[in-house]
């Protein structure tokens, strides 16, 4: 909206001037002064965290603050780095996580302290494909927000009156201008918040982690497949169907990477080896951001070399595709569960008012019998 500013606000900034020489600097010094102000309201109204410059407060209690932090710092469209240990699991939302318990106990009910008990293994099968899984789904999820501004602002270098002729004959994009690609976008920021803190809480609580997740991975194809076909529309309809390909895309990633989150955390055998889990989903997540910009730039300046754009789409299509494939290859995990708390309050999520019932697997040794509570 700022881009610009002497063809938007053309009584303010003359073409002339320094800000028509340089089109893009008043946003840039907006951003700098938001970040000023940022800056001065941390210094002046946070308070000290750091346990050797505040007094009076416990290193438990630091912890716990540490571990609970009042905003997300960035989701699924953001290209968030991987961190397990907050129980926002990337979203604004608290989440709590229920795992059934396996004792193993000797008949007499001692415990069989004679054994020593094998270290957990790490890189189980289930992790590893949902690592795997978390790559697919960050590489995709990238490759759109690389190619949306892109797409919403190139022109159809044939002119906007050309009519195309196939499905395959998309040379260009929408053909957008740079401030109404900023609206656009800010929007887009807009219903990525009111579904992370409405709509993801209720689908959750009404379908289950698993369930949603399988849901949404399928289904996820259809975001990218659908966008190039936005030059098919006619001009009265260029926003609704805008709007309607932003929604779609969010509900789908802005749920699907709070619950890859979550089932790689309650596939970790062990909390010990939390860290080398965190360490590989954060290097393969990584891996995905820097790999996705290159390969969807090359593939869109390609498909404008044959006159079809859509090939980038289509591509991340393909790639979101074999992760919908690669369901298949992931085990399910019965015995954790997982609820979501809403950061608001909804009245289409009920709370529970008491605790979640544990369960505990009795495994007696040296008999055949097997309790389970």
């Amino acid at each position: 909206m700022l881009a610009k500013p002497t063809e938007g606000f053309p009584s303010l900034f003359p073409a002339d001037g320094l800000f028509g020489k340089f089109p893009y600097l008043l946003p840039n010094l907006v951003c700098c002064v938001l970040l000023l102000l940022s800056i001065i309201g941390s210094w002046l109204f946070l308070q000290e965290t750091h346990p050797d410059m505040q007094h009076g407060k416990t290193h438990e209690h630091l912890d716990q603050a540490a571990e609970q932090p009042l905003l997300v710092t960035s989701g699924a469209t953001a290209n968030a780095g991987v961190d397990l240990r907050a129980e926002s699991y990337g979203t604004f939302n608290r989440v709590h996580l229920h795992n059934d318990e396996s004792w193993n106990v000797q008949a007499d009910g001692s415990s069989p302290t004679w054994k020593k008990l094998p270290k957990p293994k790490t890189f189980t099968w289930r992790v590893t494909m949902l690592v795997v899984a978390l790559a697919i789904f960050t590489y995709h999820s990238m490759t759109y927000d690389h190619l949306l501004p892109i797409f919403l602002q190139d022109k159809d270098p044939r002119g906007s009156s050309h009519s195309h002729h196939s499905p395959f004959d998309i040379p260009g994009g929408v053909g957008l201008s740079t401030r109404t690609v900023g609206v656009i976008m800010s929007t887009d920021g807009i219903i990525a918040l009111v579904i992370q803190s409405i709509i993801f809480p209720v689908l959750a609580h009404y379908l289950g982690i698993w369930r949603l997740f399988v849901i949404v991975t399928v289904l996820h194809p259809i975001a990218y497949f659908m966008v190039p076909f936005l030059v098919f529309l006619p001009r009265q309809l260029i926003y609704v169907g805008i709007y309607a390909c932003l929604i779609v895309r969010n509900i789908l990633s802005i749920i699907d990477y709070p619950l890859l989150l979550i089932l790689i955390k309650q596939a970790s055998p062990a909390d010990s080896v939390m860290g080398k889990i965190n360490g590989l989903a954060a290097s393969a997540g990584a891996a995905s951001r820097t790999l996705a910009p290159p390969i969807a730039g090359l593939l869109y300046s390609s498909g404008a070399e044959i006159g079809c754009t859509a090939i980038a789409w289509w591509g991340s299509s393909l790639v979101a595709l074999v992760g919908a494939l690669q369901l298949w290859f992931i085990q399910r995990d019965k015995r954790s569960s997982a609820t979501v708390e809403p950061a608001a309050v909804c009245h289409y999520v009920a709370l529970p008012e008491q605790p979640h019932d544990d369960i505990v697997h009795i495994i007696v040794n040296g008999d055949d019998a097997r309790t389970e509570r």
